[in-house]
């Protein structure tokens, strides 16, 4: 495939490269989830140290008073505290980033993805350095806030994963384009599953502030590699212009212009479909880590640790399941699999009260995560070669809007009920799973338009 001549008789190197290794995208998205990871779940502890420290509470990690199930008052205000501050990290990383990652995405279809990926790297590196100096001076909780919103004026992971998987649809086949979303994606989860278990021993030996340095080390290693290492998947970069309404403009286009090879239906609506994904995967994990430390379960750092791993498994487990699963079924009913199996695992989350039980929901997520690779190749297949970093863009739009969401409702929802069921935010997110369910299966059986009349992928 590689070595095939184009339409004026040259063979494709650029392709060629990219495939063998020269391009790597996969690297850069490893080394930003695996800091990530490990940075999440320190900050949400030392946030929840930083409060109880504040209120007098000393308690949260007695097995003692883990075993007494009466709602502790101060208790309560350190889980409310915990989760309105990892809202408010979020809420300011989404509104500085709903205007970066779509002006950085569409412009690195002109320049190309390196330097989006310089940029994104080089925004979290920012982010990391802000958390070590709260941790390290004992500064207000506060510059977390400040961090997250550095690192959003820079593209944010968002923007990384935008021009990442950009570069995957630069240079994949149609026949490919899946698999190839879900190993980069399979590369998120290898990341976050080691980070997961060397933070979880790392913060319980010794404390807050390691974790942090290793991300720095991992982040100043992959802001190089963008910028020295990675091989441009665009084949005929040009400058142009950063800050001009063209490249917002294009991103609105995809789904207002007129095209005879594409459906503005398709495109809306499996937009929504991965929205909704999106917003349940990362609301649970959002209250994951806080519903696990408190009661009954009061996880320590080496469960959490433990848990944190198990979330990140599907990402190897869907890749396998998908790849296998495509010799029999079309990806569409891939797809419709992994959401029965995340709906299952969500209801199970909301009625643990002991740990085996929440191991087993961890289990039952193994397909949970074929859903977005399936919904990104095929919008992927809706737009041209020259679109493909709008596209993304777009979507990380998209993922930044359902991680606003994702905070809004299940941060303020998981406080607001932990009188009468701490789990009910996982029943939520069940429900919610049914209407990317739905759209996909009506998407499927509506489509009238087959696989020639998308636009032309590589051969």
């Amino acid at each position: 495939m590689e070595g095939r001549a184009d339409s004026r008789g040259e063979p494709r190197a650029w392709l060629s490269g990219s495939v063998l290794g020269r391009c790597c995208v996969e690297p850069l998205v490893f080394f930003a989830n695996f800091a990530l990871v490990l940075q999440d779940p320190v900050t949400t502890q030392y946030l929840r140290h930083r409060f109880s420290a504040d209120l007098g509470y000393n308690g949260t990690r007695e097995r003692g008073s883990c075993s007494n199930h009466t709602v502790d008052p101060t208790a309560q205000e350190v889980e409310t505290l915990t989760s309105h501050w990892t809202l408010y990290m979020n809420v300011g990383g989404f509104l500085v980033g709903l205007f970066s990652s779509t002006l950085l995405g569409a412009w690195s279809d002109c320049v190309g993805r390196r330097p989006l990926l310089v940029l994104a790297s080089f925004g979290l590196l920012l982010n990391n350095l802000v958390s070590i100096f709260v941790v390290h001076l004992q500064l207000h909780v506060g510059y977390f806030v400040l961090g997250r919103i550095l690192c959003a004026l820079l593209g944010d992971f968002s923007g990384l994963l935008a021009a990442g998987f950009a570069s995957v649809a630069d240079v994949s086949c149609s026949r490919t384009r899946t698999i190839r979303m879900a190993l980069l994606e399979a590369c998120i989860g290898v990341a976050g599953m080691l980070a997961s278990l060397v933070g979880g021993h790392w913060l319980q030996e010794q404390g807050y502030a390691n974790p942090f340095w290793l991300a720095l080390a991992l982040l100043i290693t992959m802001t190089l590699y963008a910028a020295f290492c990675f091989g441009e998947t665009v084949k005929e970069p040009t400058p142009a212009r950063l800050f001009t309404l063209r490249h917002h403009r294009s991103i609105v286009q995809l789904y207002v212009a007129q095209a005879p090879e594409k459906s503005r239906k398709h495109l809306a609506l499996y937009s929504l479909a991965i929205f909704v994904v999106i917003t349940v995967h990362i609301g649970a994990q959002d209250i994951l880590t806080l519903y696990e430390m408190s009661t009954p379960l009061c996880w320590d750092s080496r469960l959490i640790g433990y848990g944190s791993a198990a979330q990140q498994l599907p990402y190897l487990s869907s890749l396998l399941g998908l790849w296998l699963l495509q010799y029999c079924l079309d990806d569409t009913w891939v797809a419709e699999i992994g959401l029965a199996f995340n709906i299952l695992g969500m209801v199970v989350f909301a009625f643990a009260t002991i740990t085996p039980l929440m191991f087993t929901g961890y289990g039952l997520l193994f397909l949970s995560l074929v859903i977005t690779p399936v919904i990104r190749a095929k919008l992927s297949k809706l737009v041209s070669k020259s679109e493909q970093g709008a596209l993304f863009s777009a979507l990380a739009c998209v993922n930044g809007l359902a991680m606003l969401m994702a905070s809004s409702i299940f941060n303020s929802l998981y406080p607001a009920t932990l009188n009468f069921m701490k789990g009910f935010p996982f029943l939520l997110g069940a429900g919610l799973l049914f209407i990317p369910a739905i759209l996909i299966g009506i998407l499927e059986k509506t489509n009238h338009c087959p696989e020639f009349q998308q636009f032309p992928q590589s051969p």
